[in-house]
């Protein structure tokens, strides 16, 4: 009777155990499960870089996941976009300052100019597949407030100066502002441009949502800002400017006209005009 019970009481821990396990198994790769946890873990620990291609698994699926992802990868995208851009623009102004060693910032210019392109492309193309599947008048943000802080670190200044500084130095800068992107692209997409402390209110009270115009209008204005990136006096790819702005306005098209969306449109016209023109 005893080896009985003891018996009944193993196969019963086996069991709990078992049912356990299964319980905490984590999601199986490659699955949307899957890249959404890794998304929120490499988004908390500052790699945006790895978030957003997490991100770029999901956007391609239907999944329960997907409506989320995509206005998430947005936000991270055009910040990415913003830091690499303003890296390579600091770093051709030093170039321009140390006349004795200009190639070491040449160089870096080549390389972020490369990574921007990269990322202002994932944000006009994510946008496009937006527009066309996101209609509801609500925008979800279902994502933390990130790290960063919206100051530029000191090492940028000293790069813009002229300066070398170490690769640590480098290193850390580009993170500082990476971060300082995508914190920025929050704050615009979220509806407060410019004004981390009321976003970060609105993250703190739960759930947050935006206005579907209020989006546009901000992805729309950060399409604008990031297609000087395909300038004659940069990239010089005419036809990613014109793809850019044609798709900031087509956005705009969507949402009710205001004085802002007005001139918005009136400038991204201006840019294709002269776009033609060269």
């Amino acid at each position: 009777m005893r080896t009985q019970s003891i018996l009944l009481s193993i196969v019963v821990l086996a069991l709990g155990a078992t049912s356990c396990s299964t319980e905490s198994q984590p999601p199986r790769p490659g699955t949307p499960a899957f890249y959404w946890a890794s998304a929120q873990e490499a988004y908390r620990n500052g790699d945006f870089q790895k978030a957003d291609s997490s991100l770029s698994e999901i956007v391609g699926t239907d999944s329960e996941f997907t409506v989320r992802a995509r206005p998430w990868r947005l936000v991270i995208a055009a910040g990415l976009a913003q830091g690499y851009s303003e890296m390579a623009d600091n770093y051709e102004a030093g170039g321009r300052q140390n006349r004795e060693n200009p190639m070491p910032f040449h160089k870096q210019v080549t390389t972020l100019r490369s990574l921007a392109n990269a990322a202002a492309m994932e944000l006009t193309e994510g946008f496009h597949g937006f527009l066309q599947k996101d209609k509801n008048p609500n925008v979800q943000l279902s994502f933390a407030f990130p790290a960063g802080a919206a100051a530029q670190p000191a090492a940028l200044r000293k790069v813009a100066a002229g300066m070398m500084i170490q690769d640590s130095e480098r290193d850390a800068m580009q993170a500082d502002m990476l971060q300082r992107g995508v914190l920025l692209s929050l704050c615009r997409l979220a509806g407060n441009p410019d004004d981390p402390a009321k976003t970060l209110d609105k993250f703190k009270a739960g759930e947050v949502t935006v206005p579907r115009e209020v989006f546009l209008f901000a992805v729309a204005k950060s399409l604008q800002e990031r297609s000087e990136l395909f300038g004659s006096n940069k990239l010089d790819l005419p036809e990613r400017v014109k793809v850019m702005c044609q798709e900031a306005l087509d956005a705009l098209q969507q949402i009710p006209a205001t004085k802002e969306s007005k001139a918005l449109a009136t400038k991204l016209q201006a840019i294709l005009k002269k776009n033609r023109s060269t």
